[in-house]
């Protein structure tokens, strides 16, 4: 057998690709800007993209499934806010606690998207939309019409986004927990498998023994608990509660994951992928200001960005696809 070439390794691996695009973005922009890749800087880039990085686990098990979720950041400033009242007045104060709350707020939330969406059989852009308005507005009742928590009244909490653990900042730790149980949960565990049985085939799943409603229903009950935690963690990197904080955001956790290489029909993605999506998307976003892109282009150049990165993997996928088409048909 020839040995293969060192384009067609690369070109065979939708997460090599993605590895050599975030590699050459940040030797583009460190060669304009050489603070960009100090430990500072890459630690400082991590926080402020956490929720992100994240929220697009969940965002990952949901478009395996074939689904769709632009409820999850409304869910978070839902249970962010709701945290951020209680240590504000003083009903709760340790830190674990209000990641509980938080994180169980969440998933009380999926729960009832999931329920929705696999039980009466709503399309899930339609269940989530209403659900987008519903959570936010509860957000507004429980800021009682729009009052929100900043650093002083939030204690201790504020601490956690700061704290360190073995040297490393625990946002960090948080983020690293999260890709490694993933990384386990969808690579070895038959649950992880069903997910993506049931987004390659909803019918042979069903025939196979899998019950689709109730695999339905768990992504999206995941997806509100990582809503959850994404609630908690912006209210500490941020010092501050507000009930519109993420508006919008739910667009770069999609965006995350559909540029990681996850499919919008279901069944192909990996946590690998969503993870370098996430950082290839967190490196537009800080190298925008960096090279003096002005607030009102920055839009604008990045979603011209992620549109290239996305076409650019998309043919080097299919040009994957022909080499082992063809090394097949040998």
């Amino acid at each position: 057998m020839e040995k293969k070439s060192i384009m067609k390794k690369i070109t065979g691996s939708r997460e090599a690709l993605l590895a050599v695009i975030l590699i050459l973005l940040c030797l583009v922009v460190t060669a304009i800007s050489p603070s960009f890749l100090t430990p500072k800087s890459i630690i400082e880039l991590l926080k402020n993209n956490a929720v992100t990085l994240v929220m697009s686990l969940g965002m990952l098990c949901v478009m395996l499934v074939g689904g769709i979720d632009i409820s999850i950041m409304s869910t978070l400033a839902l249970s962010g806010m709701s945290i951020g009242m209680l240590l504000k007045y003083g009903h709760i104060s340790n830190t674990f606690l209000a990641f509980v709350i938080a994180i169980a707020i969440g998933a009380a939330c999926g729960a009832v998207v999931g329920l929705v969406i696999s039980r009466a059989a709503v399309p899930p852009i339609i269940a989530t939309m209403g659900f987008m308005y519903v959570f936010r507005a509860m957000g507004y009742l429980v800021s009682h019409g729009g009052e929100w928590a900043g650093a002083a009244a939030l204690g201790s909490f504020k601490n956690f986004a700061t704290s360190k653990f073995l040297g490393l900042n625990c946002v960090i730790w948080i983020i690293i927990l999260c890709y490694v149980f993933f990384f386990w949960f969808m690579k070895w565990t038959r649950t992880g498998r069903k997910i993506y049985a049931v987004g390659s085939n909803p019918s042979a799943a069903e025939v196979s023994g899998i019950n689709v409603k109730n695999i339905n229903l768990l992504v999206y009950t995941i997806m509100g608990i990582l809503a959850g935690l994404g609630g908690a963690l912006q209210v500490s990197i941020y010092a501050s509660a507000m009930p519109d904080m993420q508006y919008g955001g739910e667009m770069d956790v999609i965006a995350a994951c559909v540029i990681g290489g996850v499919s919008m029909s279901g069944g192909r993605g990996t946590v690998v992928g969503a993870l370098l999506g996430s950082l290839i998307l967190a490196t537009i976003a800080k190298a925008l200001p960096l090279v003096g892109i002005g607030a009102l282009w920055q839009n604008t150049i990045k979603g011209v960005l992620i549109l290239v990165v996305v076409v650019v993997n998309v043919v080097l996928q299919r040009i994957a696809d022909r080499n082992a088409l063809k090394g097949r048909e040998m």
